[in-house]
């Protein structure tokens, strides 16, 4: 093999080194703008992941004060009750009320309570038979109120 040769194959070698460090050049190139391409979508979804952090726990702080407001509005139904059920009570057992200190009484049940028990108007001839009935709940009343406090 003559320098020539010798010279032409290692220059045909350099060249297919030049090329292949090129090729690998534009591939690295390539894959740190993926990179950076990836990182940027990382960060993206840091954001919204921490959006969406903040967003549950504003839906918690909500639920937090609905459930608060349910119960102190299940708290004053049942003070309703518990009151209508005591002057019932005291009703019951005062046996020296006249007919008109009855229909008064009712009266102010019913004004006082915004007539959300029941709609049974007081008969003086069927106070003994309307006893029970008065005791009753209007479900379809209460569940209406329910709705209205839930807007």
């Amino acid at each position: 093999m003559t320098n020539a040769e010798t010279i032409s194959k290692l220059n045909n070698a350099l060249n297919t080194l030049i090329k292949a460090y090129e090729e690998l050049e534009g591939k690295n190139t390539e894959l740190e703008n993926r990179i950076t391409e990836l990182e940027d979508e990382v960060l993206e979804l840091e954001t919204v992941k921490e959006d969406l952090e903040l967003n549950v726990n504003d839906f918690k702080t909500n639920t937090e004060e609905d459930n608060s407001n349910i119960s102190s509005m299940l708290g004053k139904i049942e003070g309703l009750l518990n009151k209508r059920v005591t002057t019932e009570n005291k009703d019951d057992t005062s046996s020296t009320n006249t007919e008109d200190e009855i229909k008064t009484s009712e009266e102010d049940k019913e004004t006082t309570n915004g007539n959300i028990f029941n709609n049974n108007t007081v008969n003086d001839d069927d106070d003994d038979d309307k006893k029970p009935e008065e005791n009753k709940i209007d479900l379809n009343r209460m569940a209406s109120l329910l709705n209205g406090f839930n807007n």
